[in-house]
């Protein structure tokens, strides 16, 4: 396989990169501020990990077939546009999303599995505001790194309530499987609390912050890589998170959607 990769190959959302043998990078440039939508989530996104996924578990085949202790090692990061410090993502593309009534049945819901269950840790490397459906992908992640906000001010909010959007379940049920004080819960999901990542790091929110920009949040997603890379060695760590996130996925799989031809049509003529 030869990098970097741009998916979609003819206007790329995101770029896929491999600097080093058990790491894999997955940058958002989807404009300035990369907004998800469905371009970004299911012609770029989805495929992006498809890509790593079938890279790392060649060469975990190839590290079990030859006995190799240190084979089979890999880590995933995933990063807002490198060349600004502004943003990591600026959330869902909301007036579109309100005119698909597949979107999160059909695109969003199936990332946010992906991610919970995908075989190598993940690290968010949060470079700039991270707000609403930005702010889920990155809760979604494994690890979370951030900008400590003191050269550039960013922000972490789900502010879905100041500005009168309802939380699909796969909203709630992420924000409760990873943060388990009703109080914390509250303050995220009913009051829309804007964080700084000084005040994000001491809620749990964020598991590191680094002063500077884009590429110190970059270094030291790499060195969080490093160190847990190994724990995709045994091959479980996908499978294990699956146990860990059972009834977060089937609150997931809920289907609530009133659904008639027209939306099932449009759900497959996407597809196909």
């Amino acid at each position: 396989m030869s990098y970097p990769l741009g998916y979609p190959a003819q206007n790329p959302l995101v770029t896929l990169t491999h600097p080093k043998p058990t790491l894999w990078v997955i940058e958002l440039h989807n404009g300035q501020d990369s907004r998800l939508t469905v371009d970004l989530v299911d012609r770029a996104l989805k495929p992006a990990l498809d890509a790593v996924e079938k890279h790392w578990r060649g060469n975990w085949r190839k590290a079990q077939a030859e006995k190799d202790k240190e084979g089979g090692k890999g880590a995933l990061i995933i990063v807002g546009k490198k060349d600004q410090d502004k943003f990591f993502s600026n959330g869902l593309d909301f007036a579109n999303v309100l005119k698909d009534s597949n979107f999160f049945a059909c695109t969003f819901n199936p990332l946010l599995t992906r991610l919970l269950t995908f075989p190598l840790p993940i690290i968010a490397a949060i470079n700039g505001h991270c707000f609403a459906g930005g702010l889920m992908l990155a809760f979604a992640c494994d690890y979370r790194v951030m900008t400590d906000g003191s050269k550039r001010n960013a922000w972490l909010t789900m502010n879905e309530v100041h500005f009168g959007a309802v939380w699909p379940l796969s909203f709630a049920t992420i924000v409760r499987a990873k943060f388990g004080d009703h109080r914390l819960q509250r303050k995220i999901a009913l009051e829309g609390y804007r964080y700084t990542p000084p005040e994000a790091l001491a809620d749990g929110l964020l598991d590191h912050i680094v002063s500077g920009g884009t590429a110190e949040v970059l270094a030291k997603a790499e060195q969080v890589a490093d160190v847990i890379s190994a724990n995709a060695q045994g091959g479980v760590w996908g499978l294990i998170k699956r146990e860990m996130y059972r009834d977060t996925l089937k609150d997931i799989s809920q289907d609530y959607r009133v659904v008639h031809a027209h939306i099932d049509d449009a759900a497959v003529k996407a597809k196909l």
